[in-house]
């Protein structure tokens, strides 16, 4: 790890102004991941003329101004029973924390390979705490020997998605570089009827129609799955070029068995190619189920479609099985295939009908996506057999310019969930995709080298 030194006690940072104060109830979709954080790094090199304690003071400043449009991120969650919890809006503030890095920014690489290292430079939550008294944004900027810094942040899934904490980062530094806020968040969560009973469909929706809920899928070789989460994992980050990509397409449209109207996505390939490729360096058998999560933003798949601005949670994932033995000895066309059927069945119907039956769950606990906090044993079905995949290739990930210049680096917090994968694009803008990878440190070489092997 590296070694990071914290000055003092961390900040509170409040709204600049009054917010409003009251209770905002939560969708059923950021109940789901309500006790997950999502961490995200920034690095940057050396500002002209700024001291790591003007940066800090810019910093500090800005987000306090940006937390008033965005107040939602100042208060903190209460329980309210059964495993559902509200947001109260209270101004208690963001947190601000300062660190020391004795090592260079040169010895943190460019990317997240060292993983490990990378740890210490987002801001950790202390789950020891009651959740009424944890914040829902925390900030860590870390100064580097020599120069250079990192912003390291850690948002609550209950209050905002990727697509949502991607909004905030981006009017955060255009407020920081002295501009007005462009776009100001869409923070009506009744779309999804937050803290609605349910509507009484009839038939009311079932778990069959929901299998991402019913955790279909044992970690391997365990009936509790607490001996494969416990086995290390590591990160590595697999750059895919454009050429090879276009190939890649070109291999799975080709090989694909049944008529499509349209060509597979990258999306579809990318996701497809990984889960054959974590099947063979797994070394599953043939009869095995396996399965991979994808997740779905549904702001352009209700009618009508909510605003880009939508500042929640609106993405959830859906799963697609197959036996493992199909996955492997069929050509990639297969598995992109069954990508593709998985993602085309979440219509505006499907959506609103996965909240009506959320919403007629008695208790939502089993189904919190965050099982170290609560003590379950058993948690979402991640991990070998399956894979997760996270999607940032239409978001925008690159040009976050606090006013010192744009990052030379930004990409997802370190993972340690076994089988978790983000897409991200290039930061150099050429068509390429970088795929991180987080996996059980015992296949991962063999992953790596299959990953290339089996591109055209």
């Amino acid at each position: 790890m590296l070694a990071i030194t914290f000055k003092g006690s961390y900040t509170t940072v409040k709204p600049w102004d009054p917010t409003w104060n009251g209770t905002m109830a939560l969708s059923e979709l950021d109940q789901l991941g309500c006790l997950t954080y999502v961490p995200s790094i920034y690095l940057y090199r050396s500002p002209q003329n700024s001291t790591a304690a003007t940066i800090a003071e810019t910093l500090e400043d800005s987000l306090s101004k940006v937390l008033v449009p965005f107040y939602p991120l100042a208060g903190r969650l209460q329980w309210i029973g059964n495993g559902r919890l509200q947001l109260q809006c209270n101004a208690m503030g963001a947190r601000f924390i300062e660190a020391e890095c004795e090592s260079s920014l040169n010895d943190i690489g460019d990317d997240l390979s060292l993983s490990r290292l990378h740890g210490n430079l987002y801001p950790s939550v202390d789950f020891s705490l009651p959740i009424h008294e944890l914040p829902l944004f925390l900030v860590q900027l870390t100064t580097f020997r020599c120069g250079g810094f990192s912003i390291g942040t850690a948002l609550s899934h209950a209050v905002a998605d990727g697509t949502a904490a991607l909004h905030f980062m981006s009017e955060w530094a255009r407020v920081t570089r002295g501009e007005a806020l462009k776009t100001p968040p869409f923070l009506n969560r009744s779309v999804f009827r937050a803290g609605e009973p349910p509507l009484g469909l009839s038939p009311p929706p079932t778990l069959d129609e929901y299998p991402e809920y019913g955790n279909p899928v044992l970690l391997i070789g365990q009936s509790d799955a607490l001996e494969e989460k416990k086995k290390k994992t590591t990160t590595a980050m697999l750059k895919i070029t454009k050429a090879q990509l276009e190939k890649l397409r070109k291999m799975a449209n080709e090989s694909c068995e049944k008529p499509m109207a349209r060509g597979f996505t990258r999306y579809e390939t990318i996701c497809g190619h990984v889960w054959r490729i974590a099947c063979k360096a797994r070394g599953h058998k043939r009869e095995q189920q396996a399965v991979i999560a994808v997740c779905i933003d549904s702001r352009n798949r209700m009618t009508p479609e909510l605003p880009r601005e939508y500042f929640g949670t609106a993405t959830f994932d859906v799963i697609a099985q197959s036996l493992a033995g199909d996955l492997m000895s069929k050509p990639l066309g297969f598995a992109a295939s069954k990508v593709r059927e998985t993602i085309e069945k979440v219509t505006d119907k499907y959506i609103k009908s996965l909240i009506e039956f959320l919403k007629n769950l008695e208790d939502l606990t089993e189904y919190i996506d965050n099982d170290t906090v609560l003590g379950k044993e058993d948690g979402p079905f991640y991990g070998n057999p399956s894979v997760t995949a996270v999607s940032w290739l239409t978001l925008p990930t690159h040009g976050f310019d606090f006013g010192w210049g744009k990052e030379q680096y930004m990409g997802p917090g370190p993972s340690e969930d076994d089988g978790n994968f983000f897409l991200i694009q290039s930061p150099e803008g050429e068509g390429s995709v970088v795929v991180a990878m987080c996996l059980q440190e015992a296949y991962m070489d063999e992953f790596k080298r299959l990953f290339y092997q089996d591109m055209p």
